[in-house]
């Protein structure tokens, strides 16, 4: 799993790749935190390279999501595969999320 992000204005786009699992949770914290203190006014995470995420993966979501509200940063999941939006869908975390087919999407959903 790579983690990479650039920032777009106040926005700050997190691009996954791989499998998001019990390897990423540590790199995926720090990177939160770390844009987290940038005071970014939103973050996209950037789904479109990831093929599947486990339990850890969607507890790291979960984490993402409660820790960003903390600190008043807006959340955006972007170009989830079928997969990954059946896993919130089985889950019923669905509404959880603000979810876009596409990245660019999500960005200007900011605007």
């Amino acid at each position: 799993m790579r983690i990479r992000w650039q920032d777009y204005n106040e926005v700050t786009v997190v691009e996954l790749q791989g499998e998001v699992d019990g390897e990423v949770v540590e790199p995926m914290r720090n990177a939160v935190t770390e844009i987290a203190g940038n005071q970014r006014a939103g973050i996209v995470l950037d789904m479109t390279n990831v093929s599947f995420f486990d339990s850890q993966g969607l507890e790291l979501l979960l984490w993402v999501r409660d820790y960003c509200r903390q600190n008043k940063i807006q959340l955006r999941l972007a170009g989830l595969d079928e997969n990954c939006r059946k896993i919130l869908e089985i889950t019923r975390l669905q509404d959880e999320f603000d979810c876009h087919a596409e990245l660019a999407e999500a960005v200007k959903s900011f605007a």
